[in-house]
């Protein structure tokens, strides 16, 4: 052993030669046949193409091919073209901190030539016929195209068979290599794409409207089951659409972020669109969204990996506070309110933008209520079973002579199953969950009521140590206040032991020790706001399933107009605080079918 780690410590230090430095890289830049289409995609866009083909063969493993109509290479800078860190976007540091364009490395086509044979042919518009170069010969000759440029990529990987097992079946690289232009697609409305695999046309898209592009993308289904987010939030600048809770899906394969039309893959982002689904989705399905980030190149940094899929934000507690309170804002409104109905069958119409115009209208506690609502006498308010809070305070019921159309859910008609509303409206029958929808009402108002008091803390008799981790033991320290204001008095007792000298009221069989390193755990993460928030609200929607009107209790039909009165003021009503659905719409062609009535 002795003489291997001498052996290994008299080897000199020596430069690596070009074709393996270039294989190195290439290592970083070329994962897969999607890799290199991304690649060639993004300097096609650059180029100012209008019109990109991608041609495959193998799924791209014998074969890439993808031509564009762009502004062409001149023929004396088609050798400069294939040299790593060769570039035309670029030219200085504050070029780099200002990236606008979408490659700017200068390291896509020499990686891929190292692992490939590359031919480069292209023609500007002054050129009297194209000129192709071949990478492994430097060969220049005279090529018939139109303006613009071909990439040739064959026999990928081929001089790393290594790396060339790694690769999957050809139709799940083909399938990569679509995913990586329908990202591309989706950010350049204005720009056709065509995708070939085998000499069969695999998927295309004209250029169309942004509108357009989303449907002919992502398909009419997810229009429907998605609405329209716009908002501005300081230098940010917000636009896309964001999938309703319902239509959520097993895999997280429709999210799509862009930041300055470059598509990326971010953590932050992604926990800030999560966070705004909290208590409206239904256990681990994903949501799913096409949300575009405007902001100043200069406030991004690009430069952070040579795929340019990761980027690092200047002020990373805006983005993530803007991009959760406008995805809030564009879930808030319930679809009764906004008149778009969902059905029992059908995907709900795609409502139009805008903030909710429904204001729940002012509440105040009953004489029942008063003095009750802290948390540490919880157990005490809900063990009552007391009259539904809304029959006492909500406006009064619809009339009977009232049209049943003039109200989104309609008027009741009766219960059923001592658990389901039934009432009647415009379109025909209206089913609605009593408990999941007043469950909603309540935890909306108690999230105004207590608005960002600290949660009432119980102190411990005898304190609670455990070991804990330097990591935890910093988190303490730095987040005091913030466990403060979730009832927990957590303070160092000696090196490497944490002391816990009050706990939440509202949670007196929870493992305290486990709950402490869960909060010190987020709290190292994320902004303590967020975690003091999110925990404030996982508390609050415990009083509410406690506190809404349990199944089997006898309403009269003026207390479930109430509740549906409520339901239409309430946001977020169209799901209960568990992410299930509270109402669904049955329409009366829908039950004409069921009868065959007009047959």
């Amino acid at each position: 052993m002795n003489a291997v780690i001498a052996a290994a410590a008299r080897r000199a230090i020596r430069e690596l030669p070009d074709e393996l430095v270039s294989q190195i890289a290439a290592g970083e830049v070329v994962e897969r046949p999607a890799s290199v289409v991304r690649e060639l995609v993004d300097n096609a866009l650059d180029a100012g193409a209008k019109q990109i083909h991608v041609r495959l063969l193998a799924g791209g493993v014998r074969s890439i091919v993808v031509e564009d109509d762009g502004i062409g290479i001149p023929a004396q800078e088609l050798p400069l073209a294939l040299k790593r860190h060769a570039t035309s976007k670029i030219g200085s540091l504050l070029d780099l901190e200002q990236v606008a364009t979408m490659g700017f490395r200068g390291e896509a086509l020499a990686a891929v030539a190292s692992v490939s044979e590359l031919a480069l042919t292209s023609r500007t518009v002054d050129a009297p016929h194209a000129t192709r170069l071949d990478a492994r010969s430097g060969e220049l000759v005279p090529a018939a195209r139109a303006v613009g440029t071909s990439v040739e990529v064959r026999e990928l990987f081929f001089s790393t068979p290594a790396r060339r097992k790694f690769l999957k079946t050809d139709a799940t690289e083909a399938a990569h290599c679509l995913e990586a232009v329908r990202r591309h697609a989706l950010a350049r409305p204005d720009v056709g794409f065509a995708v070939w695999q085998d000499g069969k046309l695999f998927a295309q898209w004209r250029a169309a409207s942004a509108e357009q592009r989303l449907r002919d993308v992502l398909g009419e289904e997810f229009v429907a089951h998605s609405r329209p987010l716009q908002d501005s939030v300081g230098a940010l600048q917000l636009h896309g659409r964001i999938g309703l809770p319902e239509a959520a899906r097993a895999r997280a394969d429709h999210q799509y972020v862009y930041v300055n039309g470059r598509f990326v893959r971010d953590r932050l982002i992604a926990h800030g669109l999560r966070s705004a689904y909290e208590d409206v989705l239904h256990g681990a399905r994903q949501p799913a969204y096409v949300l575009f980030i405007g902001i100043d190149p200069a406030r991004v940094d690009v430069n952070v990996h040579p795929t340019k899929i990761e980027v690092r934000f200047r002020d990373a507690r805006e983005l993530h506070q803007g991009v959760r309170h406008a995805a809030e804002n564009a879930l808030a409104p319930t679809r009764a309110g906004l008149g778009a109905l969902p059905t029992a069958t059908d995907p709900p119409p795609s409502p139009s933008a805008g903030r909710n115009p429904f204001v729940p209208p002012p509440w105040s506690p009953t004489p029942l209520m008063q003095g009750k609502l802290a948390l540490e006498r919880l157990s005490t308010l809900y063990a009552q079973e007391p009259p539904p809070p809304w029959a006492e305070t909500a406006p009064a019921a619809t009339s009977a002579q009232a049209a049943a159309e003039d109200l989104p859910l309609g008027q009741a008609l009766a219960q059923l199953g001592g658990a389901y509303v039934l009432a009647q409206n415009a379109m025909g029958l209206v089913i609605v969950d009593m408990h999941a929808a007043h469950e909603r009402v309540v935890y909306e108002r108690l999230k105004a009521t207590l608005g960002e008091r600290a949660l009432q803390a119980q102190p411990l008799l005898i304190p609670l140590s455990f070991a804990a981790t330097p990591a935890e033991m910093a988190a303490a320290q730095q987040h005091q206040q913030a466990l403060l204001d979730l009832g927990l008095d957590v303070s160092p007792l000696s090196a490497g032991t944490l002391a816990v000298r009050s706990r939440p009221s509202a949670l007196p069989d929870a493992d305290l020790a486990e709950l402490v390193r869960a909060v010190l755990a987020e709290l190292a993460q994320l902004d303590a706001s967020q975690v003091v928030q999110r925990a404030r609200d996982d508390l609050l929607a415990t009083m509410a399933c406690h506190g809404a009107v349990r199944a089997n209790r006898r309403l009269s039909l003026a207390e479930m107009n109430a509740l549906l009165r409520q339901m239409e003021a309430t946001e977020r009503a169209d799901q209960c605080n568990h992410g299930r659905p509270t109402w669904r719409q049955v329409t009366l062609k829908e039950l004409d079918a069921m009868f065959l009535r007009g047959r």
